[in-house]
């Protein structure tokens, strides 16, 4: 995804529909360069919105994999996190990301807290040749919501055991400052653009930057009680699965827009088509690592694991989300399978390390997305292999490093760790002082 090289915008009044009716005398039809500006800025907003579906996503799978007592708690933490991102996404954040179109310490500085990011109420036709290929609206819109998805990943790791305000502190530095920056240096025309790096839509920058930060939080803040005992992972299941997947479907969708918005161009024959073509591949990498999944747990367990069905599906999209545009129908299939693989095998890994990641979101996002991202070089020839790892690595000690610096501030001042009383009670009660079933409510 990247706003300064797109392809030039070429005339399409056949994708115009008429205006006005067959006995009007005069019709006011648009001009060509019209029906680009509007049509870019219609595929931003249909994109947005189906990328803002994806919060509901995380919230019903988030929900439905933590147990009962927990489950208010997690929703708090997904309607808050939301509400912050967009409002610190538009104080800092997206002046940060794009720094008046050019990556410099002066461009920065002035980025910050810079000028507003709409147009003015009432733009003509004439006036919108002068802001581009779409409304800067539109533009900001789409990229708030891959932001805030961002911080949404970094929830479901910490979830049963991390205090609330922390976390949103938490999420207000990640929002504002560490994901826009490590975004500029990719989609900004910063330094790893110019050396070649290609993530289309974010298996990078969005989905291993929340995987680098949820993986750092985890190891400060340590596994639940009674996760591990006696060298064994005690298993802790969700409240309701039927909720999980739900939320999966309500993901998969939504990265339709993800990816499909991720062109970032609606205005020509060949946008719509890749766009089209984006949408299958999309699809197909999800059912790919969905079936992997499925297969293998049958294999490993001699019965399918549904929570593992549904994070291969994930790891699927998460995968394919780096180049969805160039693979075939089978390529993306294999490349979503090889994301399947990594849920099943990570998943057990990490329970060995004591890394306690309760929704799985660190196989999903984390080490699938490193994989989606080494996986460009097999359909895309302008990918080098050198320069993606090299990006990895950037992005990688970046976020950790960032990251680390701010999770252990919040634990050596306010804490970032409920106490053991009230992990055990239940955050719903503790933190919260409701619950989200309580006629299930014991005592």
């Amino acid at each position: 995804m990247k706003l300064t090289k797109l392809i030039p915008l070429s005339a399409t009044a056949a994708l115009l529909p008429l205006a006005g009716f067959a006995q009007d005398a005069e019709v006011a039809v648009a001009v060509p360069t019209d029906s680009v500006f509007i049509l870019n800025s219609l595929l931003f907003l249909i994109g947005g919105f189906l990328v803002f579906w994806m919060a509901a996503g995380f919230a019903m799978l988030e929900a439905g994999l933590v147990r009962s007592k927990n489950v208010a708690m997690q929703l708090t933490k997904n309607m808050g996190l939301f509400g912050l991102a967009a409002i610190f996404y538009y104080l800092i954040g997206y002046n940060l990301m794009y720094p008046l179109g050019t990556w410099s310490v002066d461009g920065v500085l002035s980025g910050v807290f810079g000028p507003g990011v709409l147009e003015a109420v009432g733009v003509t036709a004439e006036e919108a040749d002068d802001y581009g290929y779409a409304a800067t609206g539109s533009d900001f819109f789409f990229q708030l919501m891959f932001c805030a998805a961002t911080a949404s990943i970094v929830s479901g790791t910490l979830a049963e055991r991390i205090k609330l305000w922390p976390f949103l502190i938490f999420t207000i530095v990640l929002t504002a400052v560490i994901y826009p920056i490590q975004a500029s240096w990719k989609w900004g025309g910063g330094f790893l653009d110019e050396a070649g790096f290609l993530d289309f839509a974010g298996s990078t920058v969005v989905h291993s930057v929340g995987g680098w930060a949820a993986l750092t939080g985890a190891l400060i803040l340590g596994p639940r009680i009674g996760k591990y005992k006696d060298g064994k992972t005690i298993p802790m299941m969700g409240s309701n699965l039927t909720l999980a997947t739900l939320g999966t479907f309500i993901l998969w969708m939504g990265w339709f827009g993800f990816n499909g918005g991720s062109q970032l161009a609606m205005g020509s024959v060949g946008d719509v088509a890749d766009v089209s073509r984006i949408f299958s591949n999309t699809n197909a990498a999800a059912a790919g690592g969905l079936i992997t999944a499925l297969l293998l747990t049958q294999f490993l367990y001699k019965k399918p694991d549904l929570t593992m069905v549904l994070n291969g599906a994930l790891a699927g999209l998460v995968s394919i989300t780096a180049e969805p545009l160039t693979p075939t129908l089978g390529g993306a299939t294999l490349i979503g399978a090889v994301g399947g693989v990594i849920v099943v095998f990570a998943v057990p890994m990490l329970d060995k390390l004591k890394i306690d990641d309760v929704v799985g979101a660190i196989p999903v996002h984390l080490i699938a997305g490193i994989w989606g991202t080494i996986a460009v070089v097999f359909t895309n020839p302008d990918a080098s292999l050198g320069t993606q790892l090299y990006s990895i690595v950037v992005v990688g000690v970046f976020t950790v490093v960032a990251s680390g610096i701010l999770w252990f501030i919040l634990a050596k001042t306010v804490g970032i760790r409920v106490s053991e009383e009230d992990e055990i009670t239940g955050l719903d009660q503790a933190e919260l002082g409701m619950e989200a079933y309580p006629e299930f409510a014991q005592g």
